[in-house]
């Protein structure tokens, strides 16, 4: 046939040839590009593999290792490189990781996790509950002064078999779930140091674990701080291969230097940083100035800090003082967290609404000396407000400063390098009033902070407060199961403390993320340390591909 059409051409004239050629082509080319146009009305775009993401830090790692962790560098590599038996999912609940499936008894004291068969660590080996037995006894280890022991002290386990780990707490504590996020370390790399050999080992920069990355180099400057990290995809990562290729982590040590890397391109990510586009979620972290009545005595009085509470202008710290990158709080709850919380009273009024509350108990403003005094109780109202030498919370300091003092109450300012402030004056409560941020955590656990029984180092109830009430409702929702009435419980907890006034919370910052363009995949859960944005690294790309939709998984 192909024969005949071509001598029929050739019969053709020139100029007939020349069209019936130009239309054979045409038509060749048409149905290409029908073919072309169908196939891509009919392939999906999926992630697809390569690239590495350049993320940017502020600090240097020195022990990255889950139970040896302290700085925020420490606790991003070890999430990208251990991994726990549950996980953070991408809308804050807890997932299965290492475990396969866990149960829990019905007293609510016993927790029952089995493994994943396939799960190996990033060098073979396969991972089994010895490991995990161990990782929890070496927590529980106080020679080793772990940051994990206060979450484990007191918790037995066992392993029954190579898959299956128990843990009987003494009594019931519904946030025990959380715990199993810790990091497992491999037992048969680490059984043979001792306690004080763990801080030291090479393993606690260039760890062997199961999480979706593994440590490929590391770069180290003169002074032998390490200035670079390199990590490749794992492999044998329980949940599947990461998409991306890689990450590599640059360190610096000034926060200027950091924001310009990433403005410049050095570094294509970075959190803490305002940018156009950054990703931004809810921080689990309450802010405020926490009163001490140990130290100064006006403070024993309700009226004086409801006054000092009611005269901020939350509104100003938020917008203008923080850039719109926080939400304003009149309670030791965090925005996100299931219930109303305490609504913030209108700032149009605050300074006279405040002074009102001062007349009203008794108290009278002298003009001449500008200052609020008591008489019945020879006291006069002035203070010191301290807080870290930080610009955030220095701006914040600030402007609690202004409207103190635009209600008469002479206000000082100190600051302090963070280290100094909770050596030197949080853990001996030296202080009338302190600026101060709380992780309070995704389970909402309120005890080290609002428990009467935490009013001393170590204990983190910085304002010295003690309610019976608020006592029992936080030991209940610490033992109940229900969802529902946990929530119930933390919103009596939030009005019964916003009540008291021992604090004058100000403001919960949002967790800001700069993520290049680029990148896709990236879900932030709710914040609670920043190396829960990355719940869901293993599905974050920067490559895409076509494919059949019955390739599709």
């Amino acid at each position: 046939m192909m024969e005949r059409l071509h001598e029929r051409l050739e019969s053709l004239s020139p100029g007939d040839g020349a069209i019936a050629y130009g239309l054979a082509l045409l038509i060749l080319i048409t149905s290409l590009l029908g073919v072309y146009a169908l196939e891509r009305s009919v392939l999906v775009t999926i992630p697809g593999r390569g690239g590495v993401l350049i993320e940017g830090e502020l600090g240097s790692p020195r022990f990255v290792n889950p139970l040896l962790a302290v700085s925020d560098a420490d606790r991003d590599l070890a999430s990208l490189t251990y991994a726990g038996l549950m996980g953070i999912g991408t809308n804050g609940s807890l997932v299965p990781v290492l475990a396969e499936s866990y149960t829990v008894s019905d007293d609510g004291k016993t927790y029952t996790f089995k493994l994943r068969p396939n799960a190996k660590w990033s060098d073979g080996v396969a991972i089994t509950a010895d490991d995990v037995v161990f990782t929890v006894h070496k927590a529980e280890d106080t020679a080793l002064k772990s940051p994990e022991l206060a979450n484990w002290s007191g918790v037995a386990v066992v392993a029954p078999d190579a898959r299956t780990v128990e843990f009987t707490l003494s009594k019931p504590y519904a946030p025990f779930l959380e715990n199993t996020t810790l990091g497992i370390l491999p037992a048969h790399i680490w059984r043979s140091l001792s306690d004080e050999d763990f801080p030291f080992s090479t393993l606690a920069t260039e760890p062997v674990g199961a999480g979706p990355f593994v440590v490929s180099g590391v770069v180290r400057g003169s002074d032998g701080i390490i200035k670079e990290y390199d990590l490749v995809a794992n492999n044998r990562y329980v949940l599947g291969r990461p998409y991306l290729d890689g990450m590599r982590f640059v360190f610096y040590s000034q926060m200027d230097d950091l924001h310009a890397a990433l403005i410049n391109g050095t570094v294509q990510s970075a959190y803490a940083i305002p940018s156009d586009g950054a990703l931004r979620a809810p921080y689990a972290s309450v802010f405020g100035v926490f009163f001490n009545p140990s130290q100064n005595a006006v403070f024993a009085r309700t009226e004086v800090r409801k006054a000092l509470s009611l005269a901020i202008d939350r509104t100003y710290i938020t917008q203008h003082v923080l850039g719109g990158y926080a939400t304003p709080l009149m309670g030791p709850v965090p925005p996100g967290s299931g219930i109303d919380g305490t609504p913030v009273p209108d700032s149009t009024n605050r300074i006279a609404d405040a002074a009102n509350v001062l007349t009203s108990a008794g108290w009278t403003y002298d003009g001449t000396n500008r200052v609020w005094k008591q008489s019945g109780a020879k006291l006069t109202l002035s203070l010191t407000l301290k807080t870290s030498n930080v610009p955030e919370l220095k701006a914040v300091a600030n402007a609690i400063k202004s409207d103190w003092e635009k209600l008469g109450v002479p206000t000082a300012i100190e600051l302090y390098e963070p280290g100094d402030l909770n050596q030197n004056v949080i853990r001996p409560r030296k202080y009338d009033a302190l600026l101060f941020g709380m992780v309070i955590g995704r389970e909402r656990d309120l005890f080290a902070f609002w428990d009467s029984s935490q009013r001393n180092d170590p204990g983190l109830n910085i304002a010295g407060y003690a309610n019976k009430t608020v006592d029992q409702l936080i030991e209940s929702s610490r033992q109940e199961s229900d969802p529902a009435q946990r929530l119930a419980s933390l919103a009596k907890i939030d009005a019964d403390i916003a009540a008291d006034y021992p604090a004058a919370f100000t403001h919960a910052p949002d967790f800001l993320y700069s993520v290049p363009s680029e990148l896709k995949g990236v879900v932030l859960p709710q914040i609670s340390t920043p190396s829960d944005r990355f719940a869901n690294v293993a599905q974050w790309y920067l490559r895409t591909q076509d494919v059949w939709p019955f390739l599709v998984k």
